[in-house]
């Protein structure tokens, strides 16, 4: 992983500058760098406007008593979007305008949400002998279930009483 840090921060530079070169000698110094100014404008704008409306569905969400990771999600690119767009460069300012793409961050969510897939097992010992849940009562299940009532008489402040 630090190897791939430092190929980033070498490798994205050099990208830039050898792009910089190629656009500049194309068009000239001054459309590239008006066209530098210009993307980090309309990515600000882009990010305002998408973030509200990104904010908006969140709450929605939220008052629906649902978790918003979709919103969560989309924010995320969002703020990756708007800090690739105010990094001067047009291979930053491409991969930042992608971002703001909703099908492109659906493909990127989807994506991910592969490669990060969790699988848990959860698993039940009483007095050393492991019981499956899914069992019911049974010889696994060590009997039926009888359902109770207590009351806690330990006193507060104290550890529990013992015999």
């Amino acid at each position: 992983m630090p190897i791939l840090l430092l190929a980033a921060f070498i490798g994205v530079p050099l990208l830039e500058i050898a792009v910089f070169i190629q656009v500049g000698g194309v068009i000239g110094l001054w459309p590239t760098l008006a066209l530098v100014v210009l993307t980090a404008m309309v990515g600000t704008h882009q990010l305002r406007a998408q973030g509200l409306a990104t904010l908006a569905r969140a709450r929605a969400e939220m008052d629906r008593g649902n978790l918003p990771t979709r919103e969560l999600f989309d924010g995320a690119c969002l703020l990756i979007a708007g800090v690739l767009l105010l990094t001067p460069g047009f291979v930053t300012d491409t991969v930042g305008l992608l971002l703001f793409v909703p099908a492109v961050r659906n493909w990127l969510r989807r994506a991910l949400a592969k490669r990060l897939k969790v699988q848990t097992q959860t698993r039940i010992f009483v007095d050393g002998v492991e019981i499956d849940p899914d069992a019911g009562p049974g010889p696994r299940g060590r009997g039926p279930i009888i359902d109770g009532d207590y009351d806690d008489v330990t006193p507060r402040g104290r550890g529990p009483l013992l015999p």
